[in-house]
């Protein structure tokens, strides 16, 4: 399934309407390149579950913790990790004992030592500038949640 956006807005907005269709715990797999608007999305979910506090990128710290009106959001941004292992070190496992939508950016960095994606969103930027999101659940509960959109969002192909 598949979304173009012409800005950020749109983009924070497509992510508040997911939000919506979300259970409590979930994991999401953003990938994407450099500025693709992976961090965008997550706010606009965020901002949609409740989370008033300011929202920044976890580059720096690698995870930050939301309580959302949901649960626990925890968000992680993985580009400067070198070694999964590293995920140890923030105490990862103390995480995953608890219920908790995960927002994940860059995946593949923490493979082994992250729980498995609910739902993939790939973001990438088209030629013509506009911003292009597929959607690949990894199960039918994680379809529902893309299916349950509203029909403003139409997919576009």
């Amino acid at each position: 399934m598949d979304w173009h956006f012409p800005s950020a807005d749109v983009c924070q907005s497509w992510g508040a309407a997911l939000a919506q269709t979300l259970p409590a715990s979930a994991v999401i797999y953003l990938e994407g390149d450099l500025g693709v608007g992976k961090t965008t999305l997550a706010q606009g979910i965020l901002r949609a579950l409740g989370v008033t506090q300011s929202i920044k990128s976890p580059t720096y710290t690698l995870l930050e913790t939301y309580e959302t009106k949901s649960g626990l959001a925890h968000h992680l941004d993985l580009y400067r990790l070198n070694d999964p292992e590293e995920l140890e070190y923030i105490g990862i496992r103390d995480y995953l004992g608890t219920p908790a939508l995960w927002l994940v950016e860059w995946p593949e960095k923490g493979k082994g030592h992250l729980p498995n994606a609910d739902l993939t969103l790939l973001l990438h930027i088209l030629p013509d500038a506009r911003h292009h999101l597929s959607a690949t659940p990894q199960h039918a509960r994680a379809e529902a949640w893309v299916q349950a959109l509203p029909v403003a969002l139409a997919r576009m192909t």
